[in-house]
């Protein structure tokens, strides 16, 4: 385990971040806070998702355990992209096993009409934890996210998860005028979102698009990254670094990094050296295939070390798995796999 510096600014993920020098990789993980943590596990006892996302006790204690039990470099604060649908008062529930589904997916101009702005004043509960997790992570910086405007779009439209994401193209292509509305709307909620949690203490900010790899270049480009931009937009203004990462998105790569991230996130499926010519001066995260963690340890780091020599390429290079803990993983590995790539030299 690394020794974190005094502040959060002088934190090796920071600087790899804004690609100056880093005195090692930086490592966290996507779901670190969560399923693959007995702590996690025993304290969400009885408790639904969204009320643990909006109790800050638990949110607090839920984002400190990876960051105890793994020394990373990063905290992610825990909570789900939807909730701040769930805050400004659509009627969703995030159901075990299946996800985030939607009472009444949204069909009509009037059903986005329905979806408030949000306000810091529907989520005092983040500014709250937020605020406490500063105070107790000291030197490690702590990411805040938001789900992309199309993926969230997706939940609200399909009425739940979807692999084909039928309905959402149905709009996006068929009710260009709706789509353009719901997109906007979403757009706004998540850079508010973004800013209540900067405004509290976050030091760098991720947007998810979960889903983004459903759309084809010349889509994404039209109907998707205007809003993408939108929100990282407003995240330039906060003065933070911004993360963009999306599932299956090799083809998507130029796009995401032109629409306005500072850290372009790459999943397991596109090898970082194919990315990182892709992303221009940004920085690059990833991106272990997370079922690495299941073979033998020393597999495992064999490929971790491959991919901090192909990070050496990029501008900045924050390691991370290329998508999220699988929720079976055992913490050991991810621990051993944390202290391997930090102890890996820089030159």
């Amino acid at each position: 385990m690394t020794n974190p510096p005094a502040e959060p600014s002088q934190s090796a993920f920071l600087k790899a971040a804004r690609v100056e020098p880093v005195p090692h990789t930086p490592v966290w993980f996507m779901r670190q806070a969560g399923r693959s943590l007995p702590e996690y596990r025993a304290l969400r006892q009885g408790v639904g998702m969204l009320e643990s996302c909006m109790t800050p006790d638990l949110v607090v204690e839920i984002t400190l355990q990876p960051v105890r039990r793994y020394g990373v470099d990063a905290a992610i604060f825990f909570s789900d992209i939807v909730l701040p649908l769930k805050a400004v008062g659509v009627d969703l529930d995030i159901k075990p096993g299946v996800g985030p589904v939607m009472a009444s997916p949204v069909r009509t101009l009037a059903d986005v009409a329905a979806i408030p702005d949000l306000t810091p004043e529907h989520v005092p509960f983040i500014t709250e934890s937020v605020r406490r997790l500063v105070g107790e992570l000291g030197g490690t910086p702590l990411i805040g996210f938001a789900g992309a405007p199309f993926t969230v779009a997706s939940y609200l439209v399909e009425g739940g998860p979807s692999k084909e994401h039928a309905r959402t193209k149905a709009m996006m292509f068929g009710a260009p005028d709706v789509w353009a509305a719901l997109m906007d709307k979403i757009a706004g909620i998540a850079a508010a979102y973004l800013a209540v949690q900067v405004s509290a203490g976050a030091s760098a900010v991720q947007l998810f698009d979960s889903w983004a790899g459903a759309c084809t270049p010349e889509d994404y480009r039209r109907y998707v990254m205007p809003y993408s931009a939108r929100v990282l937009a407003a995240a330039a203004e906060l003065g933070v670094p911004r993360i963009h990462f999306g599932v299956n998105t090799g083809s998507l790569l130029p796009l995401m990094a032109e629409a306005g991230a500072d850290v372009v996130g790459v999943d397991w499926r596109t090898p970082l050296s194919s990315a990182i010519p892709l992303v221009g001066d940004r920085a690059v995260q990833g991106n272990l295939d997370p079922t690495l963690v299941f073979a033998p340890t020393d597999v495992m780091t064999a490929r971790a070390a491959a991919i901090v020599e192909a990070g050496r390429a990029a501008h900045g290079h924050i390691f991370n798995l290329g998508h999220g803990v699988i929720p079976d993983t055992d913490p050991g590995q991810l621990e051993a796999l944390t202290r391997f790539v930090q102890s890996i030299p820089v030159s």
